[in-house]
């Protein structure tokens, strides 16, 4: 499924604040389907989109909506700012969260003198002439099993991480201007980690930080040593792997 993250605080249900977990359960309640709730992939922060996340749900043995069907009548239901794209009965066992091998987000910058109103809250606007090379080369050295505590916001978890893959493609234009895109894969993330690396990968294609300094930032653990959180309209739930091909948004029977 697909969702712009604008009004939402992320995927995960909420208390006291719209979630899309809450919003796709509501829709299946509608179809007679609201005894389990929606399991996503991932949990995304507030105000992050997502292209393509897989969910699963259990659904009752008396549900009569077939697959094939089941996407246009869950986005009947929907908001314009969540869509359904397919749906598809899953395999015996399968869990879009624990069954998921690898997630990818990609981190989107209107690299340009100005800013463009139809990219607003969708990249984040930074000025031309970051040096590609640079931020490739940092990109590379903090790619690999690490520890990135110095990465994370307010994390209790254990804070070693496999980062499986990190680049930046730059905008089309000669001079490097338009739209880039940063490209983060991994098994798992901690909070804000994506963000915090997009921050410091900034601070070296500005020319604030030598690539090879993010080695040291690494090993200092310390929060304060890297760049600070980019934006969250910036970055994008890109899709996830699972064992065989990479799955879509599913549903499963309880039965």
């Amino acid at each position: 499924m697909a969702w712009d993250g604008a009004p939402f605080a992320g995927w995960q249900a909420q208390a006291n604040a719209p979630s899309v977990q809450d919003t796709l359960h509501a829709a299946f309640a509608r179809l007679g389907a609201d005894r389990f709730r929606p399991v996503a992939a991932g949990r995304t922060d507030a105000g992050v989109h997502a292209e393509a996340m897989p969910v699963h749900v259990d659904v009752p043995g008396t549900f009569r909506v077939p697959p094939e069907r089941l996407a246009r009548a869950l986005n009947a239901w929907l908001p314009p700012t969540v869509a359904v794209l397919d749906a598809q009965p899953a395999p015996f066992g399968f869990h879009a969260r624990f069954s998921c091998l690898e997630r990818r987000y990609v981190y989107r910058l209107w690299c340009a003198p100005q800013r463009h109103p139809l990219w607003a809250g969708r990249a984040l606007h930074v000025p031309p002439a970051l040096d590609v090379a640079a931020m490739n080369a940092a990109a590379q050295a903090l790619t690999g099993t690490h520890d990135f505590a110095a990465f994370a916001t307010q994390e209790d978890r254990q804070t070693v991480r496999e980062l499986r893959h990190l680049t930046v493609v730059p905008g089309a234009a000669a001079d490097g201007a338009g739209l880039w895109a940063i490209h983060v894969h991994g098994e798992s993330f901690l909070r804000h980690m994506v963000r915090g690396l997009v921050g410091t990968l900034l601070l070296v294609g500005q020319g604030k930080l030598d690539p090879a300094g993010v080695q040291g930032i690494l090993h200092s653990r310390q929060r304060a040593q890297a760049g600070a959180n980019v934006a969250a309209s910036g970055l994008y739930f890109a899709g996830a792997l699972y064992p065989g091909d990479p799955a879509s948004t599913t549903i499963r029977s309880s039965r």
